[in-house]
């Protein structure tokens, strides 16, 4: 499976906005380490929850 995801990119988890918006910190297989503004770091398994990646307006 190949992720839409980098180092870097900004995500929000649909299924906890609350958490704020997070920066993708590293990904390893299926799981995506992320550092979200309100809750700090998660370890996302990208099989159980489908993270939305958010792009530059510019």
């Amino acid at each position: 499976m190949i992720l839409d995801f980098e180092p870097g990119d900004k995500v929000l988890n649909p299924s906890n906005e609350e958490w704020g918006i997070g920066q993708v910190q590293s990904i390893i297989k299926e799981k995506i380490t992320v550092n979200f503004q309100n809750v700090g770091k998660k370890v996302i398994n990208i099989n159980n929850i489908k993270l939305k990646k958010l792009y530059d307006q510019n």
